[in-house]
Order: structure tokens, then C-alpha cells, then sequence
């Protein structure tokens, strides 16, 4: 299991004087795009700019969205990701199958498959398991038109939300990381992101990916437990420290199910 994820922040490729400036925003990821950003002429462009960062740069580390297992500029994509140390993981969109996975793996990095089609998912209980997968999530606009949904519609909702279960119930059998959730598109609307947020955290997603910096605070505010929360995740946590099988803090019983929950909310604040 990885450390905790909150907000993975992607960044153009072909605007690398970006990428300082997302590192810079408390970011736990930056992903460098090469795929959705980043138009068919300039894909050499895009990967050259980020060799360039990364030789100049050689304490930085960020995750690379490639392009997808079918697309001309897949292996030269993850040729760079091979010979660089600063890439940390990769993101491989419109993930299909295990073995799209374990090729993309091959390259030594870990693996975030991104499930954006009806076949990746049905096929998902096999990309979880693939060798070299650290954490799934999805891309909700892509699913969504493969799927025939009307994007931002409550009934499309209600069929995402059942893709966001699969995904929750793979990674927890194949013991993934936790999952995240997909982008939220409107960047200027910070409270329908909190809303949203807040309720794929309840969910049990980890954290999202952003497309905008100022993204990244909210959803790291929101996904915070409260300060009523950690206090009574201490009380919990000093409680199962006395040696003791079952006790009451709150006027309620203490057992194993519970003191996960605590150590979990203490984990997400970074107090575990």
C-alpha cells in the first residue's frame, strides 16, 4: 500500500514552465499529460519538454499520464518513463485489459489504470489484479459517452456511482490503494467541488484528480476529518493502547471495526 493520495494534479506537457508551479501547490501527485492536454502534432514536443524538465530537475518526481495501450505514440511514451527516475508512477488511460497493464508496467513504474470504457469495465476485476497496479480510478466524461449517459444528469450520476462501487470493491479485493475519483470539471465552482468531494469521500474513495491548481486545497480541505473527528479517533486509539478487547468512548462500545475507522481518520490527517 502507497502513502495516502489526496489530489493528483495534472499539467500539460506542452506547457512545462507549469510544472514547477504545480509542484508548488501541495499537490501529493503531478501528473505531466501526454494524452487528452496534448494535441497529435505536438506529442514528440510534449515528450522532449518533460525530458528536459527532468534532466534539469533531477529531485523532482512526477507521474506520467501516457497515451493509451492503441495509440502510435504508446511505446516512446513509455520508453521515457523507463529511463528517468523522476517519473514515479504512470497513468495509462482507457485501460482494457490486464495485459495493456502488465506492458505498460514493464516499464518499472507503478501503474494507475484509468477505467474509461464499458469494456475496461467489465473487465476490471482483471486490471486490478494485473501486476504492477498500485491504484485504480476512472474517467467519468469518457465512461459517461461510451456509455451513452447525459453528463452532469442525476440518472447519469446514479450509473457512475455504480462505477464508482466496482472500482471500490476491486481495489479493496485485489488491496490496492485507495482509489481516485474522477476530475470535477468546473474549476471556478469551489463549493459544487467540496459537495461532490465530500461525497466520494464518504464513498471511500481516497482522493481525485484536478485539473486546476486551485483545485487542490479544496479538495484537501474537504477530504480533512474534523477536529471532532481526530479528537475522538485519539480517544479510540488510547483506548485499544491500554491492552483492553472492548470499551465505550461516547457513551458507545469499542471493538476492531470501530478502531479501524479510527486509525483510518488519523491516517487521512496524518496522525497515524
Amino acid at each position: 500500500m502507497s502513502s495516502i493520495v489526496r489530489s493528483a494534479l495534472f499539467v500539460p506537457a506542452t506547457r512545462p514552465e507549469r510544472i514547477h508551479k504545480a509542484l508548488a501547490t501541495g499537490a501529493d501527485v503531478v501528473i505531466v499529460d501526454f494524452e487528452d492536454a496534448v494535441a497529435e502534432s505536438l506529442k514528440v514536443e510534449a515528450r522532449d519538454n518533460l525530458e528536459r524538465f527532468l534532466r534539469d530537475n533531477p529531485e523532482a518526481r512526477v507521474h506520467v499520464r501516457i497515451n493509451g495501450a492503441l495509440h502510435a505514440q504508446h511505446l516512446d511514451d513509455l520508453a521515457i518513463c523507463r529511463r528517468h527516475a523522476g517519473v514515479a508512477g504512470v497513468l495509462l488511460p482507457k485501460a482494457e485489459s490486464a495485459r495493456q497493464v502488465e506492458r505498460t508496467a514493464e516499464c518499472g513504474k507503478p501503474v494507475w489504470p484509468i477505467i474509461e470504457s464499458a469494456l475496461g469495465l467489465l473487465r476490471l476485476e482483471d486490471i486490478a489484479r494485473a501486476k504492477g497496479v498500485e491504484r485504480l480510478s476512472f474517467g467519468a466524461l469518457d465512461l459517461g459517452l461510451d456509455l451513452g449517459l447525459a453528463s452532469g444528469t442525476a440518472a447519469a450520476e446514479r450509473i457512475l456511482d455504480q462505477a464508482r462501487y466496482a472500482i471500490l470493491l476491486q481495489s479493496r479485493l485485489a488491496e490496492l490503494a485507495e482509489p481516485l475519483d474522477s476530475v470535477f470539471p468546473d474549476f471556478q465552482d469551489s463549493e459544487g467541488l467540496a459537495r461532490h468531494t465530500a461525497e466520494i469521500r464518504d464513498m471511500g474513495f481516497g482522493g481525485r484528480l484536478c485539473i486546476h491548481p486551485k483545485q487542490v486545497d479544496v479538495v484537501h480541505a474537504t477530504l480533512m476529518p474534523s477536529e471532532r473527528e481526530l479528537d475522538w479517533a485519539r480517544r479510540v486509539m488510547d483506548g485499544f493502547a491500554k491492552g483492553d478487547a472492548v470499551f465505550v468512548v461516547d457513551g458507545q462500545m469499542v471493538d476492531m471495526p470501530v478502531i479501524g475507522r479510527a486509525r483510518r481518520l488519523l491516517a487521512r490527517a496524518g496522525q497515524a
